[in-house]
């Protein structure tokens, strides 16, 4: 495959996920993982929502045979649901035991891999699968 550029036309990928407990899930990625809240917007009839500042956003489409990879290389099994989130840290040992320590669950402890990133996969609050990846190599 080839990179042909494009003309830039979108600016954002933006994840909207709805979660049964708002303020729990809001805690957990603004406290426990550090997004700043960018805009929250309370509306009628109760309707609220918090957008989170994840940093640089990229869409990573992977085809069967790459995500039954990543599950193995990751938790050792096959766990992917249809969408994952995957966010960079500086600290996946940390982030991921204060992630725990906040209401996630852990899938699977942090893992070297052979592209020498130490991963981790969790279930957050709001149903996400999420991997906390730091990338070790220079």
């Amino acid at each position: 495959m080839t990179n042909i550029p494009a003309p830039a036309a979108v600016r954002q990928l933006r994840l909207v996920v709805q979660v049964d407990d708002f303020e729990e899930a809001v805690r957990f990625y603004r406290d426990t993982l550090g997004l700043p809240v960018e805009l929250h917007v309370e509306s009628e009839g109760g309707a609220e929502v918090v957008i989170l500042d994840a940093g640089r956003a990229t869409l990573e489409l992977s085809n069967a045979a790459q995500v039954e990879l990543i599950d193995r290389v990751e938790v050792g099994r096959p766990v992917s649901p249809k969408f994952r989130l995957a966010l960079e840290v500086t600290d996946a040992d940390g982030v991921t035991r204060r992630a725990v320590e906040a209401g996630a669950q852990l899938v699977a402890e942090p893992t070297r891999t052979p592209w020498d990133s130490l991963n981790a996969r969790l279930e957050t609050p709001g149903g996400i699968q999420l991997t906390l990846f730091e990338e070790l190599g220079g």
